[in-house]
């Protein structure tokens, strides 16, 4: 029988009074009740509030869910404006197709990959994006089958698309799942579009679709990925730089989609020696066999049983990829005396960069093709080791971007492909080549092994070389860690420590005073107890401070997460290389000067 909306109006109001709803919620749980256009959802409103999950509803309503960094994500649930269901995920489809019918990018036909990963109704989403874009009047290239994210990206690319859709919510728990949208560089939306594409989603009223098998039978929608997994692997796999093929690899997808792509990049290289980790290859959006059910490479305890069967088989590399194959983690014995029996470490997305950003310049150096105009990215977060490593090669380093390998990708295309060498991000994303515009774990993986089996051949391993660096260019140690704050109780939580950090910046972090607040939101420096206006700071807007401390290379940046509930703190310490005498005592060092930078900053967000 259908709802009362009398009745389930006048309990919304009566929760609100009686303190069980935000004001917020309350707003959009009466539109879902009243407009027409979310009248299928209606009665499961209704029967929400009938039952009084005020918590649940409360959740789900509390805001409009935004887009990120990295597009649309958060927790699934049947229903809400603040959560992942087929209304959220439907109107962010409708509102891309209207948008880009409207723009017609690079006058391309209207057109649209789309691919999902291994989550709960990734399916069902993807599904549901390719009748609405059908409905809309595009071709849909649908890769059946999980994909990766980089896969998705190329796809855009190799069939000429306007534009793309990736279901996926990367390395969040099980619970979440998002859409990343696609331009038709192949690129994460960039400004203008993603704002003109966020008020065309909030525009959207009615959802028009066309029954997927329909679109299939009349070609509006067409199976590709037999095609695009061929072209893929080959451009790929034709980034190796050649050398040994001499080791051993454990590889974990963590339950994700990366056998699609990084088992085949690296068999089409040359590496044979690949055992897939068995516990972690079933394709599964619970993450059943992982810490916390959360498969993110970042993670050092992802790799502690990884580790054990390595040490088993006398494996000489383990890596693993997120669930959607865009980020590489890795563990490696810590040196070559002691041998796959011996102790293994894994290492942060930081040094990662900075091994692959020498090995690819190293490689590029020795082959004759590297000039002052090639050049590196990295984001603003990522360590400044890969620009001192640059710089020695004579290579640029365009580092001034914000979180987000979309804003990577946005200066490949600004500077041209041509003299692009390397990208990188702190949160374990590489990229080399012009085949996709997003990060790769597929590439890393590739470049990654390339140099173990160089290393091998030295006697030596990657601890042993990232040693090497930190002789040369300083020791560097950086960390992140995440204050989560869920709920609209949150958002405020986070709004007041983003203001105080802005308006009141702590006088002094780890025994060090801070020399200066960049404030990126407000594109201003302004440094305590500096008389005068606060000086112009060149950069792009966006919402993070950076507080650099007296002692040169350490800093501290905070930003809000553009996708999921957490404030980011980001911590860099650094010990210059002419004054470095005992390297395992400078490790020490900075290791007791993270703790502390963590220490201080959460004590600091406490107070707020």
């Amino acid at each position: 029988m259908p709802f009362d909306r009398t009745i389930a109006l006048a309990q919304l109001e009566t929760a609100v009074a009686n303190g069980k709803l935000t004001a917020s919620a309350a707003e959009n749980i009466r539109t879902w009740l009243n407009e027409p256009w979310y009248g299928e959802y209606a009665d499961q409103v209704a029967a929400h509030l009938a039952a009084m999950k005020f918590k649940e509803l409360d959740d789900a309503f509390w805001t409009v869910i935004p887009f990120g960094t990295g597009g649309r994500r958060g927790r699934m649930y049947p229903i809400g404006s603040n959560a992942i269901n087929d209304r959220t995920i439907g109107e962010s489809a409708q509102g891309l197709a209207d948008y880009v019918a409207k723009v017609k990018p690079d006058g391309l036909p209207l057109s649209c990959a789309i691919a999902y990963d291994t989550r709960h109704r990734s399916p069902d989403f993807a599904r549901l994006c390719a009748e609405i874009m059908a409905a809309a009047g595009f071709k849909v290239w649908f890769l059946n089958g999980h994909r990766s994210t980089p896969e998705l990206s190329f796809a855009v690319r190799h069939k000429r698309c306007s534009c793309g859709i990736m279901v996926t919510a990367s390395h969040n728990p099980p619970s979440d799942n998002a859409v990343k949208v696609y331009w038709s560089t192949g690129g994460q939306l960039l400004p203008p579009h993603d704002a003109n594409v966020i008020e065309r989603v909030a525009q959207v009223r009615s959802i028009a679709r066309v029954p997927f098998e329909a679109a299939l039978a009349e070609g509006k929608i067409v199976r590709c990925e037999d095609e695009v997994d061929k072209a893929y692997v080959a451009a790929a796999s034709a980034q190796a730089l050649g050398g040994s093929r001499d080791l051993k690899i454990v590889y974990s997808p963590l339950h994700g989609v990366g056998r699609t792509a990084v088992e085949p990049v690296l068999a089409a290289a040359g590496f044979k020696d690949v055992e897939i980790f068995a516990p972690h290859a079933e394709p599964s959006g619970d993450f059943p066999n992982v810490p916390g059910h959360v498969s993110n490479p970042e993670n050092p305890k992802v790799f502690d049983t990884i580790i054990e069967r390595a040490k088993q088989i006398g494996a000489d590399l383990i890596m693993a990829t997120d669930p959607d194959c865009d980020r590489l983690g890795c563990a490696a014995p810590v040196s070559a005396k002691s041998g796959p029996a011996g102790p293994w470490a894994t290492m942060t997305g930081n040094q990662i960069g900075s091994l692959l950003a020498d090995y690819v310049l190293e490689a590029r150096r020795t082959a004759g093709r590297l000039s002052p105009e090639h050049y590196v990215v990295k984001t603003l977060v990522t360590t400044e080791m890969i620009r001192r490593i640059a710089a020695s090669y004579g290579a640029k380093t365009y580092g001034n971007l914000h979180v987000g390998f979309k804003w990577i990708a946005g200066e490949i295309d600004a500077r041209g492909p041509e003299k692009f060498v390397f990208g990188a991000e702190e949160s374990h994303g590489y990229l080399v080549g012009q085949y996709t515009r997003d990060k790769d774990g597929a590439v890393a993986a590739l470049l990654l092994a390339e140099l173990a089996a160089k290393l091998k051949s030295q006697g030596r391993t990657l601890h042993e070389k990232l040693d090497d660096l930190f002789w040369q260019f300083g020791c560097h140690a950086e960390n992140t860690v995440s204050i989560t704050m869920e709920g609209s109780e949150g958002m405020g939580r986070m709004k007041r420590l983003m203001a105080g950090v802005r308006e009141m910046p702590p006088e002094e972090l780890a025994g060090f005073k801070v020399a200066a607040a960049y404030d990126y939101e407000n594109l201003r420096i302004v440094r305590p107890g500096a008389s005068g206006a606060a000086e112009p700071l060149d950069a792009p807007r966006g919402d993070m401070v950076i507080l650099h401390l007296a002692a040169e290379g350490n800093y501290v940046a905070v930003r809000p997460s553009g996708t999921e509930p957490k404030v980011k703190l980001y911590m860099f310490t650094y010990e210059p290389a002419e004054q470095l005498h005992n390297l395992d005592e400078a490790k020490r060092m900075l290791r007791e000067r993270l703790g502390a930078l963590e220490r201080d900053l959460r004590a600091f967000a406490e107070r707020l």
